[in-house]
């Protein structure tokens, strides 16, 4: 056990023999921590605290304060931590609000500076938080997810599997696992990058991208698209998804709003809206054409134009 002389370590704490401690660390009564633990200089953990093997604790972070609550906030539960995580400069996890409750961090996570994980939170396992993001009480977040930096998510939000949150995010509503969110809670693609490093299968990431079609390219209501999920296969991948877009309460984060470019190369995908692009466009060039061409030249156009547009009105309506 090798505990700098001037860290403070309460006496009834519960440390393994092959500890490490740094100068002015705080170790109060109530925690128990498990083998091969580093504990750098005027790191914090606190009563009600239980941290797992091979953990790191940097310098400043704060494991087992109070939760942030106005009612009651003395009457705190536990903070349950695993193994082989990481918290780095200023990160600080809060104890459940709840007397018989915990705060709950799975294994081989890594939470970066200034990080905060709110009271009653459940992180799952391999899950990397960046600098500044900011996860409010209640939050449930599945295994490999990646939250960018200055994130913020509302509490009771649960953050799926593999998916990636982008950075200063603002996440009010479920993230789908396997989703790509950025900006105001908008699931912009499937996570693509994350799928392929945690090593899924060619075939479950290709099922994966037609479930993203289905849910927010197709049309479909929430609940027809998961009609359609559920026919599509039977995968733990899509079944997991199926199962957490129907366990949520707070609803599913919606896809961004298409800008004008992208509505016009989903007009090109079918053959009414490639002539309904056409007729916009010679539109446009009658318009352009009374500008800016002489009288006689503008007349001979409009008349071509007018047939055109006719032909393909009459195309239409057969």
């Amino acid at each position: 056990m090798n505990i700098h002389p001037t860290a403070i370590i309460a006496k009834r704490a519960r440390l393994s023999e092959d500890i490490e401690v740094g100068p002015y660390a705080v170790i109060e009564d109530e925690v128990e921590i498990g083998r091969g633990v580093k504990v750098y200089s005027h790191a914090q953990i606190l009563n009600g605290t239980s941290l797992g093997d091979g953990c790191q604790v940097h310098m400043g972070a704060i494991l087992g304060h109070l939760p942030q609550i106005r009612h009651n906030p003395n009457q705190a539960g536990q903070l349950i931590i695993g193994r082989r995580n990481i918290f780095r400069e200023y990160a600080t996890v809060h104890r459940s609000s709840l007397a018989a409750g915990a705060t709950v961090i799975g294994d081989e996570n890594y939470l970066m500076g200034f990080s905060h994980i709110a009271h009653d939170c459940r992180l799952g396992s391999h899950i990397t938080i960046c600098n500044g993001a900011l996860i409010a009480g209640h939050v449930t977040i599945e295994d490999g997810a990646f939250i960018s930096g200055n994130v913020t998510v509302h509490q009771f939000c649960r953050i799926g599997r593999l998916s990636m949150v982008g950075g200063l995010a603002r996440v009010a509503k479920d993230v789908p696992p396997y989703m790509l969110v950025k900006g105001d809670s908008a699931v912009r693609a499937v996570n693509s990058v994350g799928l392929r490093r945690a090593n899924l299968s060619l075939r479950a990431r290709s099922e994966i991208k037609q479930a993203f079609k289905l849910l927010y390219k197709s049309g479909l209501n929430v609940k027809q698209a998961i009609g359609q999920l559920q026919k599509l296969s039977s995968s733990a991948e899509i079944k997991h998804l199926v199962d957490f877009i129907l366990r949520s309460t707070r609803g599913i984060c919606a896809q961004k709003e298409m800008g004008f470019w992208e509505k016009i190369l989903l007009l090109r995908k079918d053959r009414k809206g490639q002539e309904a692009l056409a007729v916009a466009l010679l539109l446009v060039l009658m318009v352009l054409a009374l500008l800016f061409l002489n009288r006689p030249l503008k007349e001979k156009l409009q008349d071509k134009y007018r047939r055109l547009i006719q032909e393909i009105q009459s195309s239409l309506s057969r």
